[in-house]
């Protein structure tokens, strides 16, 4: 029989069909042991925990999978990372947002490579000294690459957690009672499977809308499915309002090529290449202000990005500038260079500046 933390017959039975129902209905990722890969004496690989937790951090799993392949494929260990050049590494990443965490991720890696011999250590409280893990990403490598008992609570176990328990208490005041509920269903062994049983079901039935909880293995034992609230929890508190931010980008177009700048490495979209922008931020609108004199044309077309934060509108601005006596493109400032139009695919531009190329590309072809 299953060992909880809080040995009652419900925590045992609730951790025994969670962990039934993961051995039958696991989903097959590139980075999990499945129980009956484990049966064969199969372990997680470290290394694709580690990445696949921190690229899943605010970001979805069908978003993540190509990213994680392509990951793995140029960079297949700690050692692979940590030599890679940091552009590269940045320019990978583009799409998936939150740009802090491919700056952590490179820093992390080296410090394995150079500190720690290349091996992720083991202890979530060793964990949490790295660059980019925090408390959740620490349990979680914890717990599925090594076997440490670890709670692990994310989005998904606090709905699932809400509702087997009936916590009507709106988040993020809840998440205590929420943590400590997992505390006392958590298995002593096999608490990464737990974990991850939890965070299945709550993809396949325990959903935000429309829960199916007539065919959940946790039916008899919900709470909420009792008092007819399932689709109630959790609670969540009142979305803060977002600013909208206004701003403008500048595409300096030369010979086929447009100019592009590396942005300071602190601050949003850090490290990563993108067109001149006006200053804009998630505080202020841009000050309009073009990085060169020139005669600009401003697009009758609009871009919208949203942030975390904040949501942005920006509008486009184009030069054209001639090529210089010898067959030369002028340099624009010290921190940029030029890309030819036809490889920008291959410049990692954040999602707002991709967005905006494409009505470049748009607005040059028409």
């Amino acid at each position: 029989m299953v060992r909880v933390q809080h040995q009652n017959e419900n925590n045992v039975h609730i951790c025994n069909a969670l962990l039934s129902y993961y051995r039958k209905h696991a989903r097959i990722l590139p980075w999990r042991i499945t129980p009956q890969q484990r049966d064969m004496g199969e372990m997680p690989n470290p290394y694709h925990v580690w990445l696949s937790e921190i690229m899943l951090q605010q970001t979805t799993v069908a978003t993540v999978l190509p990213r994680f392949a392509a990951f793995i494929q140029r960079w297949p260990d700690f050692n692979a990372l940590a030599g890679a050049q940091d552009e590269e590494v940045m320019a990978e990443w583009a799409g998936l947002g939150y740009y802090a965490r491919a700056r952590n991720l490179i820093k992390c890696a080296k410090t394995i490579a150079e500190n720690f011999d290349g091996q992720l250590p083991q202890s979530a409280e060793i964990l949490l000294t790295l660059p980019g893990i925090g408390p959740y990403s620490a349990a979680a490598i914890s717990a599925i690459s090594f076997g440490h008992r670890q709670v692990i609570v994310d989005a998904n176990v606090e709905r699932v957690m809400s509702r087997l328990c009936a916590i009507e208490t709106a988040l993020p005041v809840s998440k205590p009672l929420i943590k400590a509920a997992t505390e006392g269903m958590t298995p002593n062994d096999n608490s990464g499977d737990f974990a991850q049983a939890i965070m299945d079901l709550g993809t396949a039935i325990c959903t935000a809308k429309s829960p199916k909880c007539n065919i959940c293995p946790l039916e008899k034992y919900c709470e909420a499915r009792a008092k007819n609230i399932a689709e109630k929890l959790p609670v969540k508190a009142a979305k803060k309002h977002k600013p909208q931010r206004k701003g403008r980008v500048f595409a300096i177009i030369c010979d086929g090529h447009i100019w592009l700048e590396k942005r300071a490495e602190k601050g949003m979209l850090g490290g990563m290449m993108a067109l001149p922008d006006d200053g804009w931020s998630k505080a202020a609108d841009g000050d309009g202000v073009a990085p060169k004199q020139g005669d600009w044309q401003i697009l009758n077309k609009q871009v919208r990005h949203v942030f975390t934060h904040f949501t942005l509108n920006i509008d486009i601005a184009i030069l054209h500038l001639p090529l210089r006596q010898g067959d030369v493109r002028p340099l624009i400032t010290d921190k940029g260079n030029w890309w030819q139009l036809k490889t920008l695919d291959k410049a990692g531009l954040p999602t707002l500046f991709s967005k905006a190329v494409e009505e470049i590309r748009r607005h040059l072809s028409s």
